[in-house]
């Protein structure tokens, strides 16, 4: 196979996982401010829809674990949503921080020229809502700046996404690789394959490379997984280590 060359790569070879790794409540702008302090011009993070359309940050379904709330997150308005505190279960510090729109956080990022990594993370029974949400409101705040990498393990997210705005990059998320997982990445128009750092060889890099992609990881803590993954010619690496790696290396 023929080695095609990758489309313009702008964004940092380090990516700070959900804002800030551990070191703050994940997903959260205090934890953006954190993973700034520390040197960082990359974050991931996790963006689904609310009951009524407004898309904001947190990673799982339901709202036990990170917020005083219960229930699923995508089942309440946003107007209940954004009464929950979202820094207590961390620790007393954080107390009463909230949850963010990704409008906030984009306009965060946008005015320290910060860039971001959104994953799309649906509610079960949403994908292509959400990535189509998703996807439009980040054309929208980005317009005349370096855009978003959308990314998701769900294939009709990413679709969703390609519908709500085609020329935004896109990234496959996998834990696993299936037997047509570069052709689906392909198939989705995808600029890079973002994947559990066990899954990199000489060989998937390679392949990834020649498909005319990025190769990124998640989710590294490890100084010799870290020294592995650049070794094989990989781009990129979501950490939550923002106090051990300098995104300088």
């Amino acid at each position: 196979m023929s080695k095609i060359s990758p489309p313009h790569w702008p964004y940092p070879r380090w990516i700070a996982h959900r804002g800030a790794g551990r070191l703050a409540p994940e997903n959260t702008l205090a934890a953006f401010r954190v993973g700034a302090a520390h040197g960082y011009r990359m974050f991931e993070c996790d963006a689904k829809l609310s009951s009524d359309g407004v898309v904001f940050l947190m990673h799982d379904t339901g709202l036990d674990r990170t917020t005083n709330g219960h229930g699923t997150g995508g089942d309440q308005p946003w107007g209940s949503l954004a009464q929950l505190d979202a820094g207590s279960w961390h620790s007393r510090r954080f107390a009463g921080e909230p949850l963010p729109t990704l409008e906030r956080i984009a306009r965060w990022c946008l005015a320290n020229s910060l860039h971001l990594n959104i994953e799309i993370k649906p509610t079960p029974g949403t994908e292509r809502e959400t990535g189509r949400a998703v996807a439009l409101l980040a054309a929208r705040l980005w317009q005349g700046h370096t855009p978003p990498l959308l990314t998701s393990f769900q294939p009709l997210a990413l679709e969703g996404a390609r519908e709500g705005a085609p020329t935004l990059p896109r990234g496959l998320l996998l834990d696993q690789l299936h037997p047509d997982w570069l052709d689906t990445a392909t198939g989705l128009s995808c600029v890079a394959m973002v994947c559990n750092h066990a899954l990199w060889d000489a060989a998937t890099v390679q392949a990834v490379h020649a498909a005319g992609l990025r190769a990124l990881s998640y989710t590294v803590n490890d100084e010799w997984a870290a020294e592995r993954l650049w070794g094989l010619g990989t781009d990129g690496i979501i950490t939550d280590r923002v106090d051990l790696f300098s995104p300088a290396a």
